[in-house]
C-alpha cells in the first residue's frame, strides 16, 4: 500500500481479480449453492464483529476470510435462482460490471460541469427507455435511487404546482391554505403515505380509495371522494394510479384517472416501479393506456431491468415545475458555461449524485431490447404456468390475477373453514418452504385472508426451479395435512 493509503496497483489487480473470480462463478451457479434465505438469528453478525474499527491496516486475506466466514452466511441472497419473494430482481453481469466502473470513477454528477458524460448519459439512457417503453415522447427523465423517493418529488412537484407560495412561506399556520389530499388506492404502496408524512400533509392528507374484484382502484370511489373533500374544504392535490400493485401486481385504470384528474386540475402521477419495465415488450404497452395525461412517472430498473440496485427512473411532464420546487444554487455551485445545459441537482433533493446511467447503459447495450424482452417474456411464460398449476390443484386456489410474473394463491386445508387458522396454516407452510433453502417466498393479506406470493424475475430462474417451488409447497402441505 502507498504512504498515501491508496493500494498499488499490483495488490489492487490481485484482490481484483480474486473478487471478480468469485462474482464469475456466483453468478455461474455459486448462488444456488448457498441458503437463498439467510440462516441466522438476529444478533448472530453483529457478534462475530469488532466493537471498533482497527487502529492499523490489516491484510486483506483476511478481510476477505471474515467477509467468507461472518458476512456470507448472514446474506439473503436476492440474486439466487430461487428468490422469489418481494419482486424478483437480478443484478445481471453487465449491471454489475458498469456498476464497478462507475465506483472507480466516483465522480458526483450535481452540475453538468462536474461530469458532463454523468448528466448526458443519463438524459440519453432514459430517453431510450421512455421511447422503447412507448411513453409520450415530451416527458423529461431523470434517475433516482428508489420509486420511494421519485414518488416523494413528484408529489412535491404538485404541491408546488399547486401553491408556488409553499417553497417561500412553508405550510404551517397559513389561514390562506387549506389542507392537501392525495388519493391512492388502497392497494398503493406505503411510500404514498410516506410522502404525505414527508411533505408536511400528514396521514391525514392521504385518502385510499376501495379497490374493485381484480384489486385495481375504484374510479367512482375516486370521484366520489374528489367530491366529498372539495365539499368539505379539503382542497384536492394529486392522484397517484399504480401499475403494478405491491401486493398483487394489478394496474389501475391509467386511462379513466387521468381524465378525472385533467377534469378536476390535479396532479396525475403514475408508480409503476416493478410492472413499468413490462412496457419494453409491445405487447404489454396498454399499461401505459392514458399517459399522456400523466405528470409524473416512475419505474425502476433496478427491479426488472436487470440493473443492481439502486435505479429509479422518473419521468416528469413539467421538469420546470421540478426546477422551481427544487432548485437553490448558493454562489459556490455558480458555474460559467457557455451554452444550455442542465444541472441535475436542480430536479429533487439530492446534491450529490451517482453515476447511476452508467451501469443501466451497459444493461442496455448488452442485452439489447430484443434480449431484454425475450427475458421478461419468459418470465411471464413461468409466471401463467404456475398460475395454471395452481387453477388446477385441489388444495391450492388463486387469489388474484396473473397480469405478469408475480402469483397470489393460498393452500386450502381440508374440513378447515375458519379463516384465521387458514391463514395460520398458509403462514406455517410458507416457513417451511423458506426454511429449506432452495425456495424464497413471501406473502401479503388480501380480501379474503392470507395469500402466498411467488414472484419471478430473476435471470437465472428457470422452468426447474420453478418446479422445485412446487415440489416443495406440494410436499410441506403433505406434512401439515397429515400433522
Amino acid at each position: 500500500m502507498g504512504d498515501n493509503g491508496q493500494w498499488d496497483a499490483d495488490l489492487f489487480r490481485r484482490e481484483g481479480h480474486r473478487m471478480v473470480d468469485w462474482i464469475a462463478e456466483y453468478l455461474d451457479g455459486g448462488a444456488r449453492e448457498m441458503p437463498v434465505l439467510a440462516q441466522v438469528e438476529p444478533g448472530e453478525i453483529s457478534g462475530q464483529l469488532p466493537t471498533a474499527m482497527p487502529e492499523q491496516a490489516e491484510d486483506p486475506e483476511a478481510v476477505w476470510q471474515d467477509f467468507q466466514n461472518i458476512i456470507l452466511p448472514g446474506v439473503t441472497h436476492w440474486n439466487h435462482p430461487g428468490f422469489m419473494a418481494y419482486f424478483g430482481i437480478t443484478g445481471s453481469g453487465p449491471g454489475i460490471l458498469g456498476d464497478l466502473m462507475s465506483s472507480a470513477l466516483n465522480v458526483n454528477g450535481m452540475l453538468w460541469r462536474t461530469c458532463p458524460s454523468c448528466t448526458e448519459l443519463e438524459l440519453s439512457v432514459l430517453d431510450w427507455l421512455r421511447d422503447g417503453m412507448g411513453l409520450p415522447g415530451e416527458l423529461f427523465g431523470f434517475l433516482c435511487d428508489t420509486a420511494s423517493v421519485s414518488s416523494m418529488l413528484s408529489l412535491a412537484a404538485a404541491r408546488e404546482a399547486a401553491d408556488p407560495e409553499v417553497r417561500r412561506l412553508g405550510m404551517a399556520g397559513r389561514a390562506d391554505l387549506k389542507p392537501f389530499r392525495v388519493y391512492a388506492s388502497d392497494q398503493a404502496h406505503s411510500s404514498i403515505a410516506k410522502a404525505c408524512v414527508t411533505l408536511g400533509l400528514g396521514l391525514d392528507g392521504f385518502r385510499g380509495i376501495a379497490h374493485d374484484d381484480d384489486y385495481r382502484m375504484d374510479v367512482a370511489a375516486l370521484e366520489t371522494a374528489i367530491a366529498e373533500d372539495r365539499a368539505s374544504g379539503t382542497r384536492p392535490l394529486a392522484v397517484v394510479a399504480t401499475v403494478g400493485t405491491t401486493s398483487t401486481t394489478s394496474v389501475d385504470p391509467v386511462a379513466a384517472i387521468g381524465e378525472i384528474c385533467r377534469r378536476e386540475g390535479l396532479w396525475f402521477h403514475v408508480d409503476a416501479a416493478y410492472a413499468g419495465s413490462a412496457a419494453i415488450c409491445p405487447e404489454h404497452q396498454w399499461i401505459f393506456d392514458g399517459a399522456e395525461n400523466v405528470d409524473s412517472l416512475v419505474f425502476n430498473p433496478h427491479k426488472w431491468l436487470f440493473t443492481s440496485f439502486d435505479a429509479s427512473a422518473l419521468y416528469t411532464r413539467h421538469p420546470e415545475i421540478f426546477r422551481r420546487a427544487f432548485s437553490l444554487v448558493p454562489e459556490y455551485l455558480t458555474t460559467p458555461v457557455t451554452g444550455q445545459v442542465v444541472d441535475l441537482m436542480d430536479y429533487g433533493i439530492q446534491l450529490g449524485r451517482r453515476f447511476r446511467a452508467l451501469k443501466l447503459w451497459w444493461v442496455m447495450r448488452c442485452f439489447g431490447a430484443e434480449g431484454i424482452r425475450a427475458r421478461l417474456r419468459h418470465h411471464i411464460n413461468l409466471a401463467r404456468e404456475f398460475a395454471g398449476w395452481i387453477d388446477a390443484h385441489q388444495d391450492f386456489e388463486r387469489m388474484a390475477p396473473t397480469p405478469f410474473s408475480v402469483i397470489c394463491f393460498r393452500a386450502v386445508p381440508p374440513e378447515v373453514e375458519d379463516s384465521e387458522a387458514v391463514d395460520e396454516f398458509n403462514m406455517e407452510l410458507m416457513e417451511r418452504v423458506n426454511a429449506s433453502g432452495d425456495i424464497y417466498l413471501s406473502h401479503t393479506r388480501l380480501d379474503d385472508g392470507i395469500a402466498l406470493r411467488v414472484a419471478i424475475g430473476n435471470l437465472g430462474t428457470s422452468k426447474a426451479d420453478v418446479q422445485r417451488c412446487r415440489d416443495l409447497l406440494e410436499k410441506e402441505m403433505t406434512c401439515l395435512f397429515r400433522r
